[in-house]
């Protein structure tokens, strides 16, 4: 790897690599390629919310407010049930109850 300011260190590629130790070889490729697209994602949300803070804003905590709609907490799965059933989202519901659907 080349030392690019947004290359991730080796201890998080090994970390990536040792998680993905019983996946297929698919299911492997993609595991590393989303973690890496997410932490690099997270390195320029960082250092552009760092920058906001250290030049002269006029709104202050700005950054604060663009993590937060950038990186919003996922809903818990008894959230999401509640939803997808007042929704009549029933297909959804199923899926959660039956754990198939994580990417809600």
């Amino acid at each position: 790897m080349t030392n690019h300011p947004i290359t991730p260190p080796p201890e998080l590629v090994q970390q990536w690599d040792e998680e993905g130790t019983n996946m297929l070889r698919p299911a492997y490729q993609t595991h590393l390629c989303a973690q890496a697209a997410r932490w690099g994602a997270d390195q320029e949300l960082e250092a552009c919310c760092e920058y906001m803070q250290h030049e002269d804003f006029h709104i202050r905590g700005f950054a604060t407010e663009l993590r937060a709609a950038r990186r919003p907490k996922t809903q818990s799965l008894k959230a999401r049930l509640t939803k997808a059933i007042q929704d009549k989202d029933l297909d959804t519901a199923l899926r959660l109850v039956e754990g198939l659907d994580d990417s809600l």
